[in-house]
């Protein structure tokens, strides 16, 4: 069969991001007219061609979008409430010295994501990782702490965007937890180098400085928003599918809860510029990527798990597990470990690389990323394996309701 037109300008867009990383805004909004315009002239939105077709389409996707959107101003907001109450600054009291220090604040970070969004952990982990390495993070630990994020979301319904989906499809928690077998696994191949190399790279800071006076009413404000970020996301899986995915509860949530403690603390909102134009760059790939014409996968199988994995870190992860569960015949934990963990294999292939790249600029650049954090991607294919073989292949799970 011949390859549609719209995932040649779609790869030819991954690859410029990837080559031009210091103009990955362009490069991405370029392709995403590019695909739009093709789509208008020769080709249709699922179906349904024209204007008509592409409003249609857009009305499908404007809730993720506007979630994305709120998500990713709204932790870079509060990054900077992290950062300016000083609390990172007590860290090395409680870190161990040398490198065992970044494995922990790594494992921090995988255990954070399993309540909190993954863009949240993720964030708040690179807010203390340049704390505590005195603004010295080198893109292999950068890699590893979205790496962490992500793996510590697998297994957890409110951790990330493909397991709420699976959940909302009927998907048991239960059953997600077994996602965990492969996230540990690949957590431990990736952590221990990912410290090692950022500890020769920038030694962790040994001693908190003497004067450190935390602001306690920023880290209320902290607690305040992701407390209400995590009921709103609980509320919003509990409704019917069809009001559930009609409003970005969660992104409100944030940025309203961020506006309304303003008078208390004001937050830094100079972040909010950068921010938005990372948002804005994933939201064009989010977008490119759901206007390609992938109508139905490779029957189910661990070889296609372990591949949707694999694309998922050029290709967005949200239409792949939607189509996995119209398809259905997977094993969900295995699924869900595989594309919300292959994300991480580079900067541009999850919501939590691109929030980290929006704080580290350095890290926009996928040479060095797959170069220094090669690691990540041994992690994802050694926890698939032990997964399998621990736990075996499980389709449709014992536990799906």
């Amino acid at each position: 069969m011949a390859l549609p037109f719209e995932f040649v300008l779609f790869g030819a867009t991954l690859l410029g991001v990837a080559i031009l990383h210091r103009h990955t805004l362009v490069v991405a909004l370029l392709g995403l007219l590019l695909i739009t315009v093709y789509k208008l002239l020769f080709a249709n939105f699922h179906g349904v061609a024209g204007p008509g077709g592409l409003l249609a389409h857009l009305a499908g996707e404007w809730v993720l979008l506007a979630n994305l959107f709120a998500l990713l101003v709204g932790f870079a907001l509060l990054s900077r409430h992290f950062q300016s109450s000083q609390l990172p600054l007590l860290l090395p009291r409680i870190l161990p010295d040398d490198w065992k220090g970044g494995f922990v604040l790594l494992a921090l970070v995988f255990v954070l994501s399993a309540f909190l969004d993954n863009i949240a952990a993720a964030v708040i982990g690179a807010t203390a990782a340049a704390s505590v390495y005195r603004q010295r993070v080198s893109v292999g630990y950068l890699a590893a702490i979205v790496a962490a994020s992500n793996a510590g979301g697998a297994g957890s319904v409110v951790g990330d965007t493909t397991t709420t989906m699976m959940w909302l499809d009927g998907v048991s928690p239960l059953e997600l937890l077994r996602a965990y077998v492969a996230a540990v696994a690949a957590f431990l191949v990736f952590a221990i180098p990912a410290a090692r190399r950022q500890q020769n790279y920038s030694p962790m800071v040994r001693d908190a400085a003497p004067d450190v006076r935390v602001d306690i009413a920023r880290v209320i404000v902290m607690v305040l928003i992701l407390g209400a970020a995590i009921v709103a996301n609980v509320y919003a899986n509990s409704l019917p599918p069809d009001l559930g995915q009609a409003f970005p509860y969660i992104g409100a949530t944030v940025l309203g809860m961020l506006l309304l403690l303003t008078p208390w603390r004001r937050p830094d909102w100079s972040v909010v510029p950068d921010a938005a134009r990372g948002a804005v760059f994933l939201l064009a790939l989010v977008v490119a990527a759901s206007m390609m014409p992938v109508d139905s996968l490779p029957e189910a199988s661990p070889q296609t798990a372990f591949g949707l994995g694999a694309v998922s870190a050029v290709f967005d992860n949200i239409p792949l597990t939607r189509l996995a569960l119209e398809q259905g015949g997977y094993d969900w934990a295995a699924l869900a470990y595989a594309v919300g963990f292959g994300g991480s294999m580079l900067w541009f292939g999850s919501s939590a690389g691109v929030a980290v790249a929006n704080l580290f600029a350095e890290a926009k650049s996928a040479v060095q990323w797959l170069r220094q954090g090669w690691y990540v991607a041994v992690g994802y294919v050694v926890g698939f394996v032990i997964f399998l073989v621990i736990l075996g292949w499980q389709p449709e799970g014992p536990y799906l309701e």
